[in-house]
């Protein structure tokens, strides 16, 4: 199984809530950035946290990518979520190249949680850096990191 981990793209420092952050300029083009990485994948889902920040990154992957995927809404991927939780709700997603969207720190501890087995090591990510991981099952510790790119 091939794991793609996309932490979303640079978003505006204010909002009326977090949730309501939305992509900055920059933020788009270093997610386009990313998003040329995934081009020719074979993605089977596309998930997002429901933040707009999230959502609009999805989008743009999507569209940059042109294809017909929808973009299914995870609550259990925003910034606080819990990796184990994640690891539970991942089990409905077992065949393919799955595409998750999502925040720090949430999106380093699920990293280090698959490749590491805890959380005590969490993979960097900047604002609209890519990860791929693969393995056989979603497990703690039963993932190997292939690549991270980090677009500036």
């Amino acid at each position: 199984m091939r794991l793609w981990l996309l932490r979303h793209g640079e978003a505006e420092p204010q909002a009326r809530t977090d949730a309501e952050r939305h992509l900055t300029k920059r933020g788009r083009k270093d997610v386009l950035l990313s998003a040329a990485q995934l081009e020719g994948r074979p993605l089977t889902a596309i998930l997002a946290s429901p933040y707009v920040r999230a959502q609009q990154t999805a989008e743009l992957v999507r569209e940059a990518l042109g294809v017909r995927l929808p973009i299914t809404t995870a609550p259990w991927l925003t910034p606080d979520s819990s990796p184990a939780e994640a690891l539970r709700q991942l089990d409905n997603y077992v065949d393919g190249e799955l595409l998750l969207v999502s925040h720090n720190p949430f999106v380093g501890d699920l990293a280090g949680l698959l490749l590491h087995g805890h959380r005590q090591q969490p993979l960097p990510m900047q604002t609209a850096s890519l990860a791929e991981l693969d393995g056989e099952m979603y497990a703690a510790g039963s993932m190997e990191l292939l690549a991270v790119v980090h677009p500036h």
